[in-house]
């Protein structure tokens, strides 16, 4: 579903959209409520061009008519029984503002008003697809009604009855679906299209009322191609019903086609007209004067019929304007074209022969428009000048039309023409400077950071606890952490020997030599009853995990057994710790360790000291 405040506000032109801000403050003036409906909201849906607008007031439409014409709005005719009023705007732009009713056909062709809500009056209308509405107030706008679902028929490219009894209650919708059928392209479908057959056998189109008539004919002149919709209708037959003297063959197909021309080259320079007055001058340009003057009496809009009177004084007053020495100069004739009545430019660009008039027409459409290429974009952007400043489009105008009177020929006068309008240029971003004192003080702070990183990493691997490694490498039986789980799983076992052995003198052996064990160090004996207090492990490297049924490890024999002393016994003081230099003097090279690292056989129990050992790791980890 399209965003209807989107196609509010950009396809309907400036003139339109000033219209429909005049009714709308009117309208709140006056406490009433009013929608677009109509041919508006279905060629905005459908993307066609909106080429009228109807505004339904939720009351009596008639008495704003005061207040609109205050407002700009010119009053181009009225009808009393709907409650209708047929009103121009500057720009000519056409509008009809209807009270919402609904309607019943006691008699076909006779309609009966009863004055309703915009939902009753949804339903009342002739097709689906003109049964849809707008709000234009302030807490809805842009809201969609559409009680019929009259966009699926739009998407469908469907012309749907409303009533099933619409033809036979309304003979005007006869003529009017084939005027759709001709300007949109769209068919009917088949239950529409049988009513259709029925209703134009059975001679309903007899009962159209004159007032239908009227809208009829002179609807044909506000077509976009009116000829085709002429030729549509007059293959129908309804033409000898609407008025039988004007047929298709009254009209100049020539030069309709010359002014449609003329009407695109106006709208690619800016210049909007309504083609609507010029296109029923020449579709009636063969016409009998009694029969015209006729026809003129049969519109429905007085208005537009005074506007068909004078399209030629109209034309010939731009004529005077246009070629007077105030706009001699190009850039007062450029504004001149773009601020004049634009049917009074089309009708006097299409029928004048003056040589001044039409070589005004051709710098106009042909040779000013070549000027815009030598607009200097490249050199506004380097000069800062972009679309976002809000002098941007005016200053885009300007320069367009100096470059029309011959002015700004070479760079450097483009360049100081644009100076004035440069913004400055953005401040350099700001840049620190340290002083002398400050880079000391930087350096000495890298500095600090270093050598913390360096004791960080002294004190993960430093000498103290690459020994408790080794010591505990040693006594474990050459296990690395990762087998630990199995060695406390063997401390009750431990404890369990140390009760089983008997009370006796200890006998302290010796360990092998340090030549026989490479990594070995002299053994530190625990006091009885209680051992020496643990020390922290750094985390030790990992080695690869021990299986359950290896060998005994070679490299490490077990260390002897040690009785354990008498309770009475004193206990004996622990030797001196070594000093960290004597250490590195005495210590070695840790070999790796080896790819599979054998496991005690779970046979042999670990000696007393070992078990002592283990005890004080095991209760740190508890």
């Amino acid at each position: 579903m399209p965003d209807y405040i989107y196609l509010l506000e950009n396809r309907l032109s400036a003139d339109q959209r000033h219209a429909l801000t005049h009714l709308r403050n009117v309208a709140r003036e006056a406490g009433n409520i009013l929608f677009l409906t109509g041919d508006a909201v279905r060629d905005l849906t459908s993307g066609h061009a909106v080429r009228e607008l109807e505004v339904a007031v939720q009351g009596n439409a008639l008495k704003l008519k005061k207040a609109i014409e205050k407002s700009g709005g010119k009053l181009w005719g009225e009808d009393e029984p709907s409650r209708s009023l047929y009103l121009c705007f500057p720009g000519t732009v056409r509008v009809n503002v209807v009270s919402t009713h609904r309607t019943d056909y006691p008699k076909p062709g006779k309609p009966v008003y009863h004055w309703a809500s915009i939902q009753d009056d949804l339903r009342r209308r002739d097709f689906t697809i003109n049964s849809m509405a707008i709000s234009l107030n302030e807490g809805s706008y842009g809201l969609l009604m559409d009680p019929l679902n009259g966009a699926a028929d739009i998407e469908s490219r469907t012309l749907r009855l409303v009533s099933n009894y619409g033809f036979l209650e309304q003979p005007s919708l006869l003529i009017r679906a084939i005027r759709y059928r001709a300007r949109l392209g769209w068919e009917m479908d088949p239950r529409t299209q049988t009513r259709y057959e029925d209703a134009r056998n059975e001679g309903v189109i007899e009962f159209l009322s004159a007032h239908d008539r009227s809208r009829e004919l002179e609807q044909i002149g506000h077509e976009e191609d009116g000829l085709k919709v002429l030729r549509a209708i007059e293959a129908e037959g309804w033409m000898k019903v609407l008025f039988p003297a004007w047929t298709s063959a009254k009209a100049d197909e020539t030069k309709l086609t010359a002014l449609h021309d003329l009407a695109v080259q106006l709208l690619m320079q800016g210049v909007h007209p309504d083609m609507s007055a010029a296109q029923m001058q020449l579709l009636t340009v063969k016409l009998p004067p009694k029969d015209l003057s006729a026809l003129k009496k049969a519109m429905l809009r007085p208005g537009f019929v005074e506007e068909w009177n004078h399209l030629d004084s109209m034309a010939a007053g731009f004529a005077r304007v246009l070629l007077s020495k105030s706009h001699a100069k190009p850039s007062a004739a450029y504004k001149l074209f773009m601020s004049y009545d634009p049917e009074a430019i089309l009708w006097l660009g299409f029928t004048s022969k003056d040589k001044s008039v039409q070589e005004r027409y051709n710098l106009f459409l042909k040779v000013w428009p070549e000027a815009r290429q030598r607009i200097p974009y490249a050199l506004m952007l380097e000069m800062r000048i972009t679309p976002e400043l809000p002098i941007y489009a005016e200053l885009v105008e300007k320069i367009f039309l100096e470059l029309i009177d011959g002015n700004l020929t070479t760079p450097e006068e483009m360049r100081a023409y644009l100076e004035p309008h440069s913004p400055p240029a953005p401040a350099p971003p700001p840049t620190y400077k340290r002083t002398r004192a400050r880079r000391a003080e930087a350096k000495a702070k890298e500095q600090e950071i270093d050598e913390e990183d360096e004791d960080a990493d002294d004190s993960f691997g430093s000498d103290d606890d690459l020994d408790e490694i080794e010591d505990d490498d040693l006594e474990l039986g050459g296990l690395s952490k990762g087998a630990l789980g199995a060695d406390e799983a063997e401390e009750s076992h431990a404890e369990e020997a140390e009760e089983e052995e008997p009370s006796a003198p200890p006998a302290r052996k010796k360990s092998p030599p340090p030549a026989a064990k490479p990594a070995a160090k002299a053994e530190k004996p625990a006091s009885a009853g209680k051992s020496a207090a643990p020390k922290p492990v750094s985390r030790p490297a990992p080695a690869p995990p021990a299986k359950a049924h290896s060998t005994p490890a070679k490299a490490h024999p077990a260390p002897a057994k040690v009785e354990k002393p008498s309770r009475g016994a004193a206990p004996k003081p622990a030797p001196a710790r070594p000093k960290p230099a004597e250490k590195a003097a005495v210590r070695k090279p840790v070999k790796p360790a080896p790819k599979a690292a054998p496991v005690k056989p779970a046979a042999k129990k670990p000696s007393a000291p070992a078990a002592r050992k283990l005890a004080p790791k095991s209760a740190k980890k508890r």
